[in-house]
């Protein structure tokens, strides 16, 4: 699929689908060539989300124990072949993919095929879907806000059995708080590992926290701001493609579950959506383990990270220096400071 093979029609009836919800009511695919399009422009778009929390994990050193993949509601795989991709096909000896659409499925494993040779790639079968067997590390990708409830119920069925779970979703209102309270429904059989810093219940679900939502923004490419087809593409679709909002929940096995993932690194707070920043001072919304704090930064108490908070795109996990809500001084993950 190159640009100038887009199926437009098929790209405006998907976008319709998911701005009306009309998406939840079935299966949506309809041909290779709406899935091929979709896969080069909407699809890279979810790529460059799940690019972003895959940065964070790394942040977090985590990575996958699991040498199988499965992804649910798989689309056309973006979300499969990011994550393996990033840790390294030799990693993974198997990828299972399953949407409601056999087409997808198709595609999504042939994708996967190409992309990594040596992969046994397969459709996760009914009987396996509906059975014991353990899933290993569990995909899901932008799915939540077209599952019905016996859907979902049977998502939760198989996350049960998962190793490790990898959920990435549009970063609204809605389906954030849905995901956050899927994380509490969860947290007692598994380790919370990003985007949290703690293992407590989510403050943002606490009586008198309902306008706010835990979401955040990846960056897109900064070359796609001088391709003349990505920006043909923003204006044709009507989108804005600096706009990337997400939510997303990494989950893993505890050890005393029997799983053997790395220590997870304590102190660490995670900015909520984008710190705002005013001339003299920059202000954010923290979640850390004491809960949920409107924090400030004086622009004289450490100008540096002033500026580094305007201008970074990296995952916004910090260790603060703080006085009360006033923050003194501090540094990203990825720049340890001695405090």
């Amino acid at each position: 699929m190159t640009w100038t093979e887009l199926d437009w029609p098929a790209l405006d009836r998907l976008r319709d689908g998911f701005l009306s919800g009309s998406a939840a009511h079935g299966p949506y695919w309809q041909s290779v060539s709406g899935l091929a399009s979709y896969d080069l422009t909407y699809g890279e778009r979810i790529g460059w989300k799940w690019d972003q929390v895959l940065r964070e994990l790394r942040l977090r050193g985590w990575q996958p124990e699991a040498r199988t993949v499965c992804d649910w509601g798989c689309g056309s795989g973006i979300a499969a072949r990011r994550v393996i991709s990033f840790f390294g096909a030799e990693r993974f000896e198997a990828l299972y993919v399953w949407d409601h659409s056999p087409l997808a499925a198709d595609f999504a494993a042939s994708a996967a095929t190409r992309a990594f040779p040596g992969l046994a790639v397969s459709h996760a079968t009914p009987g396996f879907l509906r059975s014991d067997e353990p899933i290993g590390l569990l995909l899901i990708s932008h799915v939540l806000n077209e599952l019905a409830p016996e859907s979902l119920a049977e998502l939760r069925a198989l996350i049960a059995r998962a190793d490790a779970v990898l959920w990435v979703e549009p970063g609204t209102h809605q389906v954030s708080r849905q995901l956050g309270a899927l994380r509490e429904a969860l947290r007692d059989r598994f380790r919370v590992v990003a985007p949290c810093t703690h293992q407590n219940a989510c403050p943002i679900l606490a009586a008198g926290q309902e306008r706010d939502w835990c979401h955040h923004f990846a960056p897109p490419p900064s070359e796609i701001f001088a391709n003349p087809d990505w920006v043909k593409f923003g204006q044709r679709a009507g989108i804005d493609l600096r706009s990337l909002p997400y939510c997303f929940l990494a989950l893993d096995r505890s050890t005393s579950d029997g799983g053997h993932g790395p220590p997870l690194q304590t102190g660490l707070s995670r900015i909520i959506g984008r710190p705002e920043h005013f001339k003299p001072y920059a202000r954010w919304l923290n979640c850390d383990a004491t809960g949920l704090t409107e924090l400030t930064l004086a622009k004289r108490a450490d100008p540096a990270l002033y500026k580094q908070l305007d201008r970074t795109k990296a995952p916004l996990v910090y260790r603060w220096q703080r006085e009360g809500d006033k923050v003194t001084g501090g540094g990203a993950l990825d720049s340890p400071v001695s405090l």
